[in-house]
């Protein structure tokens, strides 16, 4: 990255750098809640699933453009229930990007942030783990630790979102 003297954070630039700020908070916010719960080695697919789910549930929840510090507390509520078991988080996240879209907000400059939503919930989408089969008959296979039982390929946000919710219980 070149550095040109005058960054821009906001786009108002001529031409300058724009810095996902608000895409790169929501990311920590994530890491740092899903760290706190020491649910997954950070290194893992499963982490990143959760972080990038939960990094997205943030970011789009975020109406306002108003990411800051002191309301993440006052947030932990509205995530809970976005990632809540029973919601259709999927069909949410494509709504709101869709939302924030050019063609919706009439914004010509590219969103360097919404860009990096989108790959992110690309990512979740495209990708699979292989995952327990939790709809597996018990007793239907040789029982033995957790790695030894029935095994499926899961689309990774299916996995990242309830490792989103229970660190923010957890935190």
């Amino acid at each position: 990255m070149l550095h040109r003297g005058r960054e821009s954070t906001d786009g108002t630039g001529d031409g300058e750098l724009t810095v996902p700020m608000a895409w790169l908070y929501a990311e920590y916010i994530a890491d740092e809640l899903l760290r706190s719960g020491d649910l997954m080695p950070p290194t893992s697919f499963e982490f990143r699933a959760g972080r990038d789910a939960l990094a997205l549930t943030v970011f789009l929840s975020d109406t306002d453009g108003e990411l800051s510090g002191i309301r993440v507390v006052t947030q932990l509520e509205t995530w809970l229930s976005l990632t809540a078991y029973d919601q259709p988080w999927q069909e949410w996240v494509q709504g709101r990007l869709r939302d924030l879209s050019p063609a919706v907000t009439g914004r010509d400059a590219p969103d360097p942030d919404l860009e990096l939503a989108r790959e992110a919930w690309r990512w979740l989408r495209e990708t699979e783990l292989l995952a327990p089969d939790l709809n597996a008959v018990p007793g239907g296979g040789a029982a033995g630790g957790e790695d030894e039982g029935p095994k499926v390929w899961t689309p990774a946000w299916q996995l990242g979102l309830p490792l989103g919710h229970l660190a923010i219980h957890l935190f």
